[in-house]
Protein backbone atom coordinates (compact mmCIF):
# COMPACT_ATOMS: atom_id res chain seq x y z
CA UNK A 1 0.00 0.00 0.00
CA UNK A 2 1.33 3.48 -0.77
CA UNK A 3 0.18 7.05 -0.28
CA UNK A 4 0.48 9.92 -2.73
CA UNK A 5 1.51 13.38 -1.58
CA UNK A 6 1.13 16.11 -4.23
CA UNK A 7 2.75 19.51 -4.36
CA UNK A 8 1.40 22.17 -6.75
CA UNK A 9 3.48 24.55 -8.80
CA UNK A 10 2.58 26.79 -11.72
CA UNK A 11 3.63 24.46 -14.55
CA UNK A 12 4.16 21.02 -13.07
CA UNK A 13 2.94 18.60 -10.43
CA UNK A 14 5.40 17.12 -8.01
CA UNK A 15 4.39 13.96 -6.27
CA UNK A 16 5.97 11.78 -3.65
CA UNK A 17 5.03 8.13 -3.53
CA UNK A 18 5.55 6.69 -0.06
CA UNK A 19 6.13 2.96 0.34
CA UNK A 20 6.30 2.58 4.14
CA UNK A 21 6.34 -1.21 4.04
CA UNK A 22 9.38 -1.16 1.77
CA UNK A 23 11.03 1.71 3.65
CA UNK A 24 11.47 4.24 0.82
CA UNK A 25 9.71 6.91 -1.22
CA UNK A 26 9.95 8.09 -4.83
CA UNK A 27 9.78 11.72 -5.96
CA UNK A 28 8.24 12.37 -9.37
CA UNK A 29 7.52 15.39 -11.52
CA UNK A 30 4.76 15.46 -14.14
CA UNK A 31 4.70 18.41 -16.56
CA UNK A 32 1.29 19.97 -17.29
CA UNK A 33 1.79 22.45 -20.12
CA UNK A 34 -1.51 22.05 -21.95
CA UNK A 35 -5.01 20.82 -21.44
CA UNK A 36 -5.32 17.35 -22.96
CA UNK A 37 -9.11 17.38 -23.08
CA UNK A 38 -10.76 16.01 -26.19
CA UNK A 39 -13.75 18.23 -25.60
CA UNK A 40 -12.32 21.70 -26.15
CA UNK A 41 -13.99 23.84 -28.84
CA UNK A 42 -10.91 23.43 -31.04
CA UNK A 43 -11.02 19.63 -30.86
CA UNK A 44 -14.74 19.68 -31.62
CA UNK A 45 -14.03 21.71 -34.77
CA UNK A 46 -11.24 19.33 -35.77
CA UNK A 47 -13.56 16.34 -35.35
CA UNK A 48 -16.33 18.07 -37.28
CA UNK A 49 -13.99 18.93 -40.15
CA UNK A 50 -12.62 15.38 -40.34
CA UNK A 51 -16.18 14.05 -40.55
CA UNK A 52 -17.23 16.72 -43.05
CA UNK A 53 -14.31 15.93 -45.37
CA UNK A 54 -14.99 12.19 -45.13
CA UNK A 55 -18.66 12.66 -45.98
CA UNK A 56 -17.73 15.10 -48.76
CA UNK A 57 -15.69 12.29 -50.33
CA UNK A 58 -18.75 10.04 -50.18
CA UNK A 59 -17.11 7.60 -47.76
CA UNK A 60 -18.60 5.72 -44.85
CA UNK A 61 -16.50 5.24 -41.72
CA UNK A 62 -15.97 1.65 -42.80
CA UNK A 63 -14.68 2.73 -46.23
CA UNK A 64 -12.16 5.16 -44.77
CA UNK A 65 -11.07 2.66 -42.14
CA UNK A 66 -10.35 0.11 -44.87
CA UNK A 67 -8.19 2.65 -46.75
CA UNK A 68 -6.30 3.34 -43.51
CA UNK A 69 -5.89 -0.33 -42.65
CA UNK A 70 -7.76 0.21 -39.40
CA UNK A 71 -11.03 -1.10 -37.94
CA UNK A 72 -14.16 1.03 -38.38
CA UNK A 73 -14.05 1.78 -34.64
CA UNK A 74 -10.81 3.75 -35.18
CA UNK A 75 -12.66 6.30 -37.33
CA UNK A 76 -15.70 6.30 -35.05
CA UNK A 77 -13.62 6.91 -31.93
CA UNK A 78 -11.76 9.94 -33.26
CA UNK A 79 -14.94 11.40 -34.79
CA UNK A 80 -16.84 11.25 -31.48
CA UNK A 81 -13.87 12.35 -29.38
CA UNK A 82 -12.95 9.09 -27.66
CA UNK A 83 -9.51 9.07 -29.26
CA UNK A 84 -6.87 11.70 -29.97
CA UNK A 85 -5.01 11.82 -33.27
CA UNK A 86 -1.40 12.81 -33.74
CA UNK A 87 -0.20 14.81 -36.73
CA UNK A 88 0.96 11.77 -38.68
CA UNK A 89 -2.42 10.11 -38.24
CA UNK A 90 -4.18 13.25 -39.51
CA UNK A 91 -1.77 13.25 -42.46
CA UNK A 92 -2.62 9.63 -43.26
CA UNK A 93 -6.33 10.39 -43.06
CA UNK A 94 -5.88 13.32 -45.44
CA UNK A 95 -3.94 11.11 -47.87
CA UNK A 96 -6.68 8.47 -47.76
CA UNK A 97 -9.30 11.17 -48.42
CA UNK A 98 -7.29 12.70 -51.25
CA UNK A 99 -6.94 16.12 -49.61
CA UNK A 100 -3.51 17.72 -49.10
CA UNK A 101 -2.63 18.17 -45.43
CA UNK A 102 -1.91 21.85 -46.09
CA UNK A 103 -5.44 22.39 -47.46
CA UNK A 104 -6.95 20.55 -44.49
CA UNK A 105 -4.98 22.68 -42.02
CA UNK A 106 -6.00 25.87 -43.86
CA UNK A 107 -9.65 24.82 -43.64
CA UNK A 108 -9.25 24.04 -39.95
CA UNK A 109 -7.52 27.38 -39.27
CA UNK A 110 -10.38 29.20 -41.02
CA UNK A 111 -12.84 27.71 -38.51
CA UNK A 112 -10.80 28.43 -35.36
Amino acid sequence: MYSLVQYASTRSRHARLDYPVLGFHVNTCVMDFMDKSLFTPEHRKLRELLRQVRLGCGLRQQDLAKKLGQPQSFVSKYEVGERRLDLLEVRNICLALGIPLREFVERLEATL
